[in-house]
């Protein structure tokens, strides 16, 4: 019996051994996010609140800069978690990218997810694509958090699979100018809620004139753009000294979205040329930037 006794003893302590290293081993690990983005919701609420129109044709977004500023709010609200990705769900005739959604699948740890545009430019099946992919995510325990950024009730279900599973939802909504853009069932149901105002948008949505840079420069090489970020990269350093040089570095290869604004604004006057929507020049702009002070380190 005594024998029993300690042979039962010892595999409690084993056992107990084990769930403490696993425990020691969860700890350890991560916290993971990821940004959920309606492309549909963004454009609408964003051209309205920005350009006074939803009519894709009245404006250009400017979609790199746009989601760098997204995942630059996500690293200080989810200060000790890592990015997975984000996530672009938009609409296309045939679910063939269009020349704008290619290039923005294109962009680092972007994925573009899109459903079918129906004759009145509605988009189907995109909330469906959300919740498979929330939901997923959720099960599979690659995320911890999801910065939902949408307003329609269909998300309800989304958000409901996804917390079933323990993720956290935050719904990120877009100002409206008058009234509100999101279902008050999608409000009650998430986890946090915050809403992006006009001055966040105001550098990545604008109303579609000729541009002067445009009609009077020729477009500049990737090599010119990207010297013109290296000399950007060592007036910013000058000014800012190597102290904010470290604080930068851990954020490589995104730049906070003040920074990446004001870098993108002096290379267009140095340049006279529009870097808006050349997603390939913008990142070269960005590549001379951080060639440069990496350099200096």
């Amino acid at each position: 019996m005594n024998d029993d006794l300690a042979a039962l003893s010892a595999r409690i302590d084993h056992t107990n051994e084990l769930l403490k290293r696993m425990l020691a081993e969860v700890a350890k690990t991560p916290s993971t996010h990821a940004i959920f983005v309606d492309a549909g919701y963004l454009y609408a609420a964003a051209g309205r609140l920005v350009a006074g129109t939803e009519d894709r044709r009245a404006f250009d977004v400017d979609a790199e800069g746009l989601i760098d500023a997204l995942i630059d709010r996500a690293r200080t609200i989810f200060a000790d978690s890592r990015l997975l990705r984000v996530y672009w769900y938009d609409g296309a005739r045939r679910r063939i990218h269009t020349a704008e959604q290619q290039t923005i699948a294109e962009l680092p740890d972007v994925k573009v997810r899109l459903g079918n545009l129906n004759a009145n430019n509605q988009q189907k099946g995109v909330d469906s694509l959300i919740r498979s992919d929330l939901e997923s995510l959720a099960r599979h325990r690659a995320i911890s958090d999801a910065a939902l950024l949408g307003g329609d009730e269909d998300l309800v279900s989304a958000v409901e699979a996804a917390q079933g599973y323990g993720a956290r939802v935050h719904l990120w909504g877009i100002e409206a100018p008058d009234g509100r853009n999101q279902a008050e069932p999608l409000l009650w149901e998430v986890d946090s809620q915050r809403t992006l105002d006009l001055e966040f948008f105001k550098p990545y949505v604008s109303r579609r004139t000729a541009s002067a840079h445009e009609t009077t420069t020729e477009r500049p090489t990737r090599e010119n753009v990207r010297f013109v970020g290296a000399q950007i990269a060592a007036k910013w350093l000058a000014a800012r000294g190597r102290d904010s040089l470290v604080e930068l570095l851990p954020g490589h290869p995104y730049l906070p979205g003040s920074v990446d604004q004001d870098l993108l604004v002096e290379a267009e006057g140095l340049l006279q040329y529009s870097l808006r929507g050349q997603a390939d020049l913008r990142r070269a702009l960005r590549d001379g930037f951080w060639e440069h002070l990496r350099t200096q380190y």
